[in-house]
């Protein structure tokens, strides 16, 4: 029996939607990550044997890090500035990661809920460097589902 032919995904590029805004200059994303507790339940079996079954437990939240150029936008900063001043009901919200294809159309969307900025970190200013500045955005998230 053959293999379906599957294409590898490419990210070509991505993009971070947050209350209906997009952002599309993401350059890279790290931290996607669903994850479970493990709960084991050791029991015996009809015939008598010993055994342990694993099962899921509680979900978990996790850290997402989004970096892009520098640019005008100051999106993040504002978003960041109300988690500072414990406006934490503004600050925690909804979105996604969007990974886009070659042509420009959503690949993937990875929704997160409970999101918050806990830090940016603006790379290193250097004078004369022909390197893209950069800015670093760490976000917590309570729960990442993909879609």
């Amino acid at each position: 029996m053959a293999l379906a032919d599957y294409d590898a995904a490419l990210g070509h590029s991505f993009g971070l939607e947050i209350d209906g805004i997009v952002i599309k200059q993401i350059a890279e994303v790290r931290g996607l990550k669903m994850e479970h507790d493990v709960i084991e339940v050791r029991q015996h079996t009809a015939d008598g044997r010993y055994v342990v079954r694993k099962l899921p437990g509680r979900s978990h939240g996790g850290e997402l890090t989004l970096v892009r150029p520098l640019t005008a936008d100051n999106g993040f900063e504002k978003w960041l500035r109300a988690a500072r001043f414990g406006r934490i009901g503004e600050a925690r919200r909804g979105g996604a990661v969007i990974v886009y294809d070659q042509e420009g159309s959503p690949l993937k969307r990875y929704r997160i809920s409970g999101a918050w900025p806990r830090s940016l970190e603006i790379g290193a200013l250097r004078a004369g460097d022909p390197g893209v500045l950069t800015e670093t955005l760490v976000v917590t998230y309570e729960q990442m589902e993909v879609e």
